[in-house]
């Protein structure tokens, strides 16, 4: 019993040690700081832009989807009918869109353009490339031609044997 909870153990361990699981981390951590600097920068710039065009809070931006809409006279909110809260959906679009852009222009581009510089930085690998399947089955051609006729083929001719004959006829004893 104690070797299977020390396997387990060491499981979750090598588990939690895996480096996707903490850049995971580390990215759910940063994402949910960032958010309130989206947040931030989608009430205090994006919505008075929006704002020219009408109200400041886009979440005020509605329509009615009912003939039974009607302000109230004090406040001009509406009070009955069915609406469709486009402005929030908006507002969560505009949201969206920045996060994805500042995280792409702000982390993602210069990571991958660090990455080329670091590939472009490592030493030429001299291995010699292996061969296809084409190539090993052609020496295997070769092989086999060489193993019947007990010489050596010629070099790039191509030639591929004629069919083995094969007795069909039973030898009689």
């Amino acid at each position: 019993m104690s070797d299977e909870k020390n396997g387990v153990l060491q499981g979750f361990k090598e588990f939690l040690m895996r480096g996707n699981v903490i850049e995971l981390a580390v990215a759910v951590v940063v994402g949910a700081a960032f958010t309130n600097i989206v947040n931030a920068v989608v009430k205090g710039v994006i919505n008075p832009f929006v704002g020219a065009l009408g109200s400041q809070n886009l979440d005020h931006y509605k329509s009615c989807l009912s003939a039974t809409c009607h302000p109230d006279p004090k406040t001009g909110e509406f009070t009955d009918g069915v609406y469709i809260l486009w402005g929030s959906v908006l507002s969560a679009a505009l949201t969206f869109l920045i996060t994805a852009a500042v995280v792409y222009f702000l982390m993602i581009l210069p990571m991958n353009k660090w990455k080329a510089r670091q590939e472009a930085k490592k030493p030429v690998d001299d291995t010699p490339v292996e061969p296809t399947e084409v190539e090993l089955l052609a020496q295997i051609r070769d092989a086999l031609i060489t193993q019947r006729n007990g010489s050596a083929p010629g070099v790039g001719s191509g030639a591929i044997p004629g069919p083995v004959a094969v007795s069909t006829e039973k030898s009689q004893s």
